[in-house]
């Protein structure tokens, strides 16, 4: 998972594809004889923006701890110097005009103790990116801007974060499936129709791998409750207590508006129904059977959040899930992606359903296939799957 250390300045920092992720932490107390502080004014306060940019568009979290009086309504304003343009927020009201940008506290969070944090995100565009902005105000007062002391001693860059290995380790399921000697799924992984089967199909496919020679293809088709997947035979009941999964997946339609899953599994929680993992609105999603509640939520602003799968190509996708309080994560290569995520905390556009449920997950078992309701057939290819208690990288 992507680590944020706080800096005093903007700092760069490099991530996988085309994704940058930006760290900004500011901290600035106003000196004596500067102006006077009433009590919804900040002597100081302390920033710490995260960004994460791709072509076109970029989100950012925004956490605000006020070092001054409590507050009972803010307002953090900055500039950006770049192209980026604010297109929603969450958690907060966000408006820009020209490169000024204003966020007011919603009806839930305007009040602040003194120490106190509040946070919040926006989502945006951008042709050409920029820096992290360095100049916030909350309320009015300063609490960014360039510290011009020298350093008592020569600032150091932290060492960047080291990715997860790949090797499986001694993770329950670890499978390239080159010991599937047959045309069809055999050994510890064995065809399965979970609710209804339709015309479907899975076979071993020795012509398109990852690695190796051998992968499991699916060939997924539309139709109402039309079923086809491949289960592993490990129980993953005791896994955890967070349980991590990776796979490399590559499918050849783009994903459609209509809802469609290609990682199905069986959950203790939910009496064994399904926590699912696929597509929606031609993004990414989780969705949960019992009660059909999806993260993230389907609004224009949580799927902007999320990412399409890319086709044509081989994609590394991981998730971990926590079986003992409301935690997932989900990463599309090395890119932590930030509409399916949930910790617990209300986001909103992003877990308001997610939440409704608070019995953690207990995945049992782990189906690969393709699950229709509607539109849409597609072929995907799995291969390289594994699931273990620890984090397992691409």
């Amino acid at each position: 998972m992507p680590i944020h250390p706080r800096r005093l300045l903007s700092r760069p920092r490099a991530a996988a594809g085309s994704a940058v992720a930006l760290a900004l932490s500011l901290f600035v107390a106003m000196p004596v004889g500067g102006p006077a502080a009433a009590a919804e004014s900040a002597p100081g306060c302390q920033v710490d923006y995260t960004a994460n940019e791709w072509t076109g568009g970029y989100t950012a979290e925004v956490s605000v701890t006020n070092e001054g009086p409590a507050l009972s309504d803010w307002r953090l304003t900055w500039t950006y110097v770049g192209d980026q343009h604010v297109t929603s927020g969450w958690n907060a009201t966000v408006t820009q005009s020209g490169h000024a940008v204003t966020a007011v506290a919603t009806a839930w969070n305007g009040s602040v103790a003194e120490g106190g944090t509040v946070s919040f995100g926006v989502q945006g565009t951008s042709r050409s990116g920029g820096p992290a902005p360095t100049d916030f105000a909350l309320n009015g007062v300063s609490c960014g801007g360039e510290d011009t002391t020298p350093p008592t001693t020569p600032p150091t860059t932290p060492p960047p974060t080291t990715p997860p290995s790949a090797d499986c380790g001694d993770a329950v399921v670890c499978d390239d499936f080159e010991d599937q000697a047959g045309p069809a799924p055999a050994g510890n992984w064995r065809f399965t129709a979970p609710d209804c089967q339709g015309t479907g199909t899975a076979a071993v496919d020795t012509g398109t791998a990852h690695s190796g020679t051998r992968s499991l293809r699916l060939d997924g088709k539309a139709g109402y409750c039309n079923h086809a997947f491949v289960a592993s035979t490990a129980d993953l009941s005791t896994v955890g207590p967070v349980l991590y999964v990776r796979m490399w997946v590559r499918h050849t339609t783009a994903l459609p508006a209509a809802h469609v899953a290609f990682v199905s599994m069986p959950d203790s929680s939910q009496g064994g129904k399904a926590l699912r993992i696929g597509g929606q609105n031609g993004a990414l999603q989780w969705n949960r059977e019992s009660d059909d509640a999806t993260l993230p939520a389907q609004s224009p602003t949580g799927v902007g959040l999320s990412r399409p799968l890319p086709t044509g190509s081989w994609q590394c996708l991981r998730f971990k899930v926590d079986t003992t309080a409301p935690g997932l994560d989900t990463w599309l290569g090395d890119e932590q992606v930030p509409g399916l995520h949930a910790d617990g905390v209300p986001t909103r556009d992003v877990d308001d359903q997610w939440l409704s449920r608070t019995t953690p997950p207990r995945p049992t078992a782990l189906r690969l296939g393709w699950e229709s309701y509607g539109v849409g057939d597609d072929t995907l290819w799995f291969d390289d799957v594994a699931v273990g208690s620890a984090p397992i990288g691409c």
